[in-house]
């Protein structure tokens, strides 16, 4: 398996994001969902969805998420408004603590993701970003055991 990049991202008081890093795996997947949904189980991440990441700002204080890109390209802005963008294609995978903010910003008509998060882990909150969610949700991170 090829070394992860990573990045790390600093609460912007929107989006908390975490003291772990993001991690991206170039080319570390089969390029289909299939393949991802099996590499997911069987590393204990039991595949959720397929589908795209929204093209809002917003992130998961409960959990954390690893997305498979199972064919077609994306850049996705990681880490809030003043993140990093990032761009991804079929047989990434990027695995983003919980706390990280995403936001699709562009994708290619085929493309198609495939998401999971860690075996026991509790069903996803997705927050926005929202002022008042922010205490609460700095608190849950906290909380959300290493994968």
């Amino acid at each position: 398996m090829t070394e992860p990049q990573a990045f790390t991202f600093t609460d912007d008081g929107a989006i908390p994001n975490s003291k772990l890093p993001l991690l991206v795996y170039r080319a570390a997947a089969p390029a289909d969902a299939a393949g991802i949904e099996r590499l997911f189980a069987a590393n204990r991440w039991p595949p959720a969805w397929r589908d795209a990441v929204h093209p809002y700002h917003h992130y998961h204080p409960n959990a954390h998420e690893a997305l498979g890109v199972a064919r077609g390209q994306a850049k996705v802005l990681f880490g809030g408004p003043e993140g990093q963008v990032l761009e991804v294609s079929a047989g990434d995978v990027v695995v983003l603590p919980a706390g990280v903010g995403h936001c699709k910003q562009w994708q290619t008509d085929d493309l198609l993701i495939v998401g999971a998060y860690p075996d026991n882990s509790a069903r996803p909150e997705t927050n926005r970003g929202k002022p008042e969610e922010h205490d609460e949700a700095v608190r849950s991170i906290a909380t959300v055991p290493q994968p």
